[in-house]
């Protein structure tokens, strides 16, 4: 079953997989384990017969999908000789003809499936196709991100709950800082990604009684914090805004911006004030 951020990515991408292709009804859940999907999101059904549903992989189309990691669609699902008939009596509740099931592929592994259908036995065409592939792409790349900020949440809570391990592993713990700080923004899930900042802000003051008191009273905007943190790794603005998904000129703007609250003439000087005031670990 979906956790509730994914719910929320998987609802966004079967939206928009909806607007952009014109199909009246979409679909789609991820994977419960290796074999199984459920269908946990829909819009435009018109019954509540598709929902819940579990999908095993090489059954029906979306299991079919599953099975072969590729979108494969049929023109008539009642009467395609090309996948097998588990799920019918469901899709004939909903009145489905035409559809199209996309698998979900995160780094070589299937995490979901989505489907687009029409009531009418109607050749889908490039379009849809495309459109299909987007929204699975959208939701991968949102698993992907996911699946990373969990990943080093574990691993820094482990050097922050192990007093010992930070000296030894400073760098490392400023990697993560920066890492974790530039994913934010891409998680769309509230929780995971406050979560996530109370973890920055725990790295950040991880320097603990040699922190300038005064200069802890800076206060950056969340992007600015951002900036400098790329810019403590040695990155140039234009480095920095690929890593953050900004352009030059506003990552310009951002530092410039924090230099003038830090009260800094140089890039260094900006790492050092934002370091002093607990914002950089």
């Amino acid at each position: 079953m979906a956790e509730p951020g994914e719910a929320t990515e998987l609802r966004a991408a079967l939206l928009g997989l909806r607007r952009t292709s014109g199909l009246p009804v979409v679909f789609g859940g991820l994977l419960s384990d290796a074999r199984h999907a459920r269908i946990a999101e829909l819009s435009g059904a018109q019954t509540p017969a598709l929902r819940g549903l579990v999908i095993s992989a090489g059954s029906g189309l979306g299991g079919k999908a599953m099975a072969l990691s590729r979108p494969c669609a049929v023109t008539d699902y009642r009467s395609s000789r090309h996948i097998s008939h588990e799920y019918d009596t469901a899709v004939a509740a909903e009145g489905l003809r035409s559809v199209v099931a996309v698998p979900v592929v995160v780094r070589r592994t299937v995490r979901g499936v989505l489907y687009g259908a029409l009531r009418e036995p109607l050749t889908l065409g490039d379009r849809t196709f495309d459109a299909a592939a987007s929204a699975a792409r959208d939701v991968e790349q949102a698993l992907a991100v996911r699946d990373e900020v969990q990943q080093l949440l574990a691993a820094t809570r482990e050097q922050i709950t192990d007093p010992g391990a930070v000296p030894g592993t400073w760098e490392d713990v400023r990697e993560a800082h920066r890492e974790l700080r530039a994913l934010a923004p891409k998680i769309v899930d509230p929780e995971l990604r406050e979560e996530l900042l109370a973890v920055c802000v725990r790295l950040a003051s991880a320097a603990g009684p040699d922190r300038d008191h005064a200069a802890g009273r800076v206060r950056l905007a969340p992007r600015e914090v951002d900036v400098i943190a790329c810019v403590a790794s040695g990155a140039t603005n234009a480095s920095a805004a690929e890593r953050l998904g900004l352009r030059p000129e506003t990552v310009k703007s951002y530092l410039r911006s924090a230099m003038r609250k830090l009260g800094a003439h140089t890039r260094l000087e900006a790492v050092v004030a934002a370091r002093r005031a607990g914002l950089l670990p």
